[in-house]
């Protein structure tokens, strides 16, 4: 099987292979799942690419691993041999070619995925989901829900898997109250870069659990994970409210997230939008149905380029009166200070809720916008650095917008487990930023290419003027670069690849680790 595999590394000449090389292959590693050859179109058009549209490379196959068995026998394959990498993809929604193998074998993280693995249950008093690291959360939603249960914290989006948003962190509103989603895990179940399947969790096998918690896959890839659930509403109230000075919009954002549990939103969000009629990044971006117009009239005389909007929910259970959820609604939005007039608000399911970001996905496919590069940039900016960005960036470098959301929001350290291999700025709140652009359908590339570098430039400012700041789902292509993101978490994170990866072949799409060869 080595044999095999090693003269698909070295061999250029992937067209002429012939088709019964994936059955040998299969045959040798004796997997209950399949494997797509690299010049098959899964693998060429599949695993060689991601959402993010920018980079594509040639694997040398796909790997539909069917359990953590056909992953630990993959992974113990790539071990024996001189350098064959290994990358975990799951929706291949990572945006720099994180998930991607040049060379080497891509496991198909979706195929693990079967209902029957999908248990809950009640620990000592708790609620939890056993779920497989290939789940959609989506999925893991609509499990949860049969059982009147939901995960407390999200992401945005939620066609992604759960092994890749805890290989990352996983952030969205509720992050203010119960932290990322590493931090509402208590169990993983990973194989390891030594082809070891292994439980892990604060009690047992703790240095696993907390290095691939936040890890970007360098040391295991998680095959199962438990969830951390509660009981879950029926109801959102959901509400915009718009702020032309940024200082008013960040010291409403601030109290919100720093309110006891009860006194607070159950979501916090915030964007920038430009303040004009465009109707990707401009004021139409704002309201939350179509008989709710924004009124720029509305808008003080002195309003400048940008404008800043603060997305908020309460959740309730469909039985509640009306006037109780307005009473708690009103009681709450007394104390802010957003432009008058200018307040949306919509009620809507739970579930339709948490899935707003999939109606813009079948929006975004239909005008082939989907499929386009989306050179994103996220970034977590200390507190102490956030005005000064707001007005370089906000209100000059991107005062037109990205030709998509811009959001900024607060989060709190404090709900960060610090044992995770996530590293973040210093300070109790610092701020999400995320400039999520999208491209028309087959862009020209200087304006792909000029996008990259406007977030270089971003980037580099930051870096010049001294700012505390991280990049979340971090892009480096040096050691000095990642030896800087890490700070003084570098030397554990070094340790932790030579005790679970040494060989350096898992996520090779990092460019952290270069594959040490076996001899």
């Amino acid at each position: 099987m080595i044999a095999y595999l090693e003269r698909f590394v070295h061999e250029n000449d992937a067209e002429s292979r012939p088709d019964d090389d994936v059955s040998s292959i299969c045959n040798a590693l004796d997997l209950q799942g399949s494997i797509d050859y690299g010049s098959s179109a899964a693998a060429a058009d599949v695993a060689g690419r991601d959402f993010g549209g920018i980079y594509s490379v040639k694997p040398l196959a796909f790997v539909r691993a069917s359990s953590a068995d056909d992953v630990a026998k993959v992974l113990k394959a790539a071990a024996r041999s001189p350098n064959l990498t290994v990358a975990a993809r799951g929706n291949g929604h990572s945006i720099n070619g994180q998930a991607m193998a040049d060379r080497g074998l891509v496991l198909d993280m979706r195929s693990l995925d079967h209902e029957d693995r999908f248990q809950v249950a009640r620990i000592n008093g708790s609620d939890y989901a056993d779920v497989s690291g290939g789940a959609l959360w989506e999925d893991v939603l609509k499990r949860c829900l049969d059982f009147g249960l939901s995960p407390r914290s999200w992401t945005d989006y939620l066609s992604l898997t759960v092994g890749g948003t805890l290989s990352n962190a996983g952030v969205s509103g509720q992050a203010f109250r119960y932290g990322p989603q590493t931090s509402n895990v208590t169990e993983l179940e990973v194989v390891t870069g030594k082809g070891e399947t292994l439980v892990c969790s604060e009690a047992e096998n703790p240095d696993l659990f907390y290095s691939v918690l936040g890890g970007l896959g360098q040391f295991g890839i998680i095959t199962r994970a438990r969830i951390l659930l509660q009981p879950a509403p029926d109801m959102v109230r959901w509400i915009r409210v718009v702020y032309a000075e940024f200082e008013d919009f960040t010291r409403d954002a601030e109290y919100l997230v720093t309110r006891p549990e009860g006194e607070s939103f159950d979501y916090v969000e915030g964007f920038v939008f430009s303040n004009n009629d465009n109707p990707l990044t401009g004021r139409p971006t704002v309201p939350l149905s179509p008989d709710q117009p924004f009124d720029r009239r509305r808008l003080p005389s002195k309003s400048g380029s940008v404008l800043y909007c603060l997305e908020l929910a309460l959740h309730y259970r469909s039985t509640d009166r009306p006037s109780t959820v307005d009473t708690a609604v009103n009681k709450l939005m007394g104390r802010l200070g957003f432009v008058e007039g200018l307040r949306f608000q919509v009620d809507v399911s739970y579930t339709e809720f948490l899935l707003r970001v999939k109606r813009a996905e079948e929006e975004a496919k239909a005008n082939g916008i989907w499929d386009s590069p989306h050179p994103w940039l996220n970034m977590f900016v200390s507190k102490s650095n956030v005005y000064q960005f707001d007005q370089v960036v906000f209100k000059n470098i991107l005062k037109d917008g990205v030709g998509g959301p811009m959001l900024i929001y607060p989060l709190l350290r404090s709900k960060w487990d610090s044992r995770t291999s996530v590293v973040l700025p210093e300070g109790e709140i610092f701020y999400l930023v995320a400039l999520l652009r999208f491209t028309p359908p087959q862009p020209k590339g200087s304006l792909v290419e000029k996008m990259v570098a406007q977030n270089r430039e971003i980037v580099q400012y930051c870096s010049s003027n001294g700012f505390d700041f991280k990049l979340y789902l971090p892009h480096y292509r040096s050691e000095e670069e990642w030896k800087r993101h890490f700070g003084n978490q570098w030397t554990r994170f070094v340790q932790s690849k030579a005790n679970f990866d040494p060989m350096a072949i898992l996520a090779p799409g990092q460019k952290i680790f270069s594959r040490i060869p076996q001899s």
